[in-house]
């Protein structure tokens, strides 16, 4: 019997939002999983978010919501963020990629799509590249294609700020985490971000440090799949323009009225701008 149309109320149904805990080569990965409401069957194909540092997959799920009613979206805490095991030594933008293709490998998916956020773009990319097979599309939001000079301010700005008894760090990693707030972000998804950089401890510099070594002037130019680029307007405006040399038949798309936060403020024109695309 052939399918009729499928009814409104299925596309308006919210999707079921789970957290899970898989194995890779790091050890446990922690994953937040929404799950469409109509059971699978007519699903398109599965999404994995990789976010940036130092928070965890938490920040995609508004997101999630939004994206999960038609298809399966992942949002693995990257290893050492959220509640996943850290690794024993500090990793690479490749070694993250390798713990995301376990995930990929325990799921046996067949083909997946991904996207990533500043750092996790490049995680995304590093993923695109090592399984062209796989992973079908590719979605960039934010890139940091780092400058040397950039690379020095990093290095000259240690970062977290070393715990004091007095407390008063706090008061500085707070600041921090308010000069980059992007506009439409609530002070509790600000408070949100804050106790996740916190949680990751002394480490949590690791993710940013892997994003900002890697040579990704050589590397997202070895992405073959259609890739989809967003550029918000906070603090890697500039740095993802440069992507366009790199991926010439990339698409790529400004969001001028979004910053910081792009996942948490504007889910729904993220998830529909990419859905689009998706769908392509």
């Amino acid at each position: 019997m052939a399918k009729g149309p499928v009814p409104s109320r299925f596309t308006a149904a919210e999707p079921r939002v789970r957290r899970g805990y898989f194995e890779c080569r790091f050890g446990q990965l922690h994953v937040h999983n929404a799950i469409p409401p109509g059971g699978g069957f007519d699903e398109a194909t599965s999404l994995i978010c990789v976010h940036s540092s130092p928070v965890s997959g938490r920040m995609f799920n508004l997101f999630l919501q939004a994206m999960g009613r038609d298809r399966s979206v992942y949002a693995p805490d990257l290893p050492g963020f959220g509640e996943s095991d850290a690794p024993p030594a500090r990793p690479t933008i490749m070694d993250y990629a390798a713990a995301l293709g376990d995930f990929c490998d325990s799921m046996r998916f067949r083909q997946i799509d991904v996207v990533g956020h500043h750092g996790g773009a490049l995680i995304a990319a590093e993923l695109a590249i090592a399984r062209p097979q796989q992973i079908r599309r590719v979605v960039l939001a934010g890139v940091p294609v780092a400058s040397e000079t950039e690379r020095e301010n990093f290095r000259r700005s240690p970062w977290p700020v070393q715990p004091t008894e007095d407390g008063s760090y706090l008061t500085t990693e707070w600041r921090r985490s308010m000069e980059s707030r992007g506009p439409g972000v609530s002070l509790e998804k600000v408070a949100q971000g804050f106790a996740d950089k916190l949680r990751n401890g002394p480490n949590a510099w690791w993710g940013m440090h892997a994003a900002l070594q890697y040579p990704g002037r050589d590397r997202l130019s070895l992405i073959t799949q259609p890739t989809l680029v967003l550029r918000a307007k906070d603090e890697l405006w500039d740095s993802t323009l440069r992507v366009r040399e790199l991926l010439p038949r990339g698409r790529f798309i400004d969001l001028p009225d979004y910053g910081q936060g792009l996942f948490e403020v504007a889910p729904e024109v993220v998830a529909n701008t990419m859905r689009d695309f998706l769908r392509g």
